[in-house]
C-alpha cells in the first residue's frame, strides 16, 4: 500500500515527537500538528492497519520498522531541503514550509542529486 503525503507527515511527526518525549500518544500528535482529535484518530487507525505503527495497551504509539524507515526518509529530506533553501537566502519559516511540500513529491533520484550537490559544497 502506497502511503499518501498525509500519512508520511504523521510518521515524520511521530518520529520527531518520539525523540522529544518518552511516549507518544494521539493527543500529542494532535497538538503538534494542529489537527483535530478525530482526524488524528482516523489517521492513526489507517497507519496501524497498514502496519506502519503499533499502539500498546496504554495508547502509546511507536513506529514499526516499515514506519521508521519512511519517517527517517521524510525527516532527512525535510532537514536537508530546509537547510539548502535557507543557504540560498530563503527565510527559515518559508524554507521549512516549502521543504514540507517538496519532501513528499520529489523523486529519490532528484533528492539524491540535491543531497550530493549540497554535501559537495559543504566540503569546500
Amino acid at each position: 500500500m502506497a502511503l499518501q503525503e498525509s500519512g508520511e507527515m504523521y510518521l515524520e511527526t511521530i518520529l520527531v515527537l518520539s525523540r522529544k518525549m518518552p511516549a507518544v500518544r494521539s493527543v500529542d500528535i494532535s497538538e503538534y500538528m494542529g489537527y483535530s482529535k478525530p482526524s488524528v484518530s482516523r489517521a492513526v487507525g489507517l497507519l496501524k492497519s497498514g502496519n506502519y505503527i503499533a499502539i500498546d495497551a496504554d495508547g502509546h504509539i511507536s513506529l514499526t520498522p516499515a514506519g521508521q524507515e519512511i519517517a527517517e526518509k521524510i525527516l532527512t529530506r525535510h532537514t536537508l531541503l530546509t537547510q539548502m533553501l535557507v543557504r540560498m537566502g530563503v527565510s527559515p519559516e518559508t524554507a521549512t514550509a516549502d521543504a514540507c511540500k517538496m519532501e513528499h513529491v520529489i523523486s529519490d533520484e532528484t533528492f539524491e542529486a540535491i543531497k550530493n550537490h549540497v554535501q559537495g559544497h559543504e566540503s569546500k
